[in-house]
């Protein structure tokens, strides 16, 4: 992983914390067991990085709510 993926990485948590008004270490934790953290975010940043908040956040919340973990 280079210094990019973690920026977006560590993006990815921290917007979608504030939209549940969940804790950033609980996202994490939720993201890295479920997979999405490296298969998806880290894996699609290519493209990823290249959308907006909003979406990210949408697209990650519904992810993450077809895996169980949210």
């Amino acid at each position: 992983m280079n210094s990019n993926q973690v920026d977006f990485s560590t993006f990815c948590i921290g917007s979608v914390a504030t939209a549940l008004n969940m804790n950033q270490a609980e996202v994490y934790r939720r993201l890295k067991s479920s997979g999405i953290l490296m298969d998806y975010i880290v894996g699609c940043y290519d493209v990823l990085h290249t959308f907006g908040r909003l979406y990210l956040v949408e697209d990650i919340t519904s992810l993450m709510k077809k895996k169980g973990v949210l």
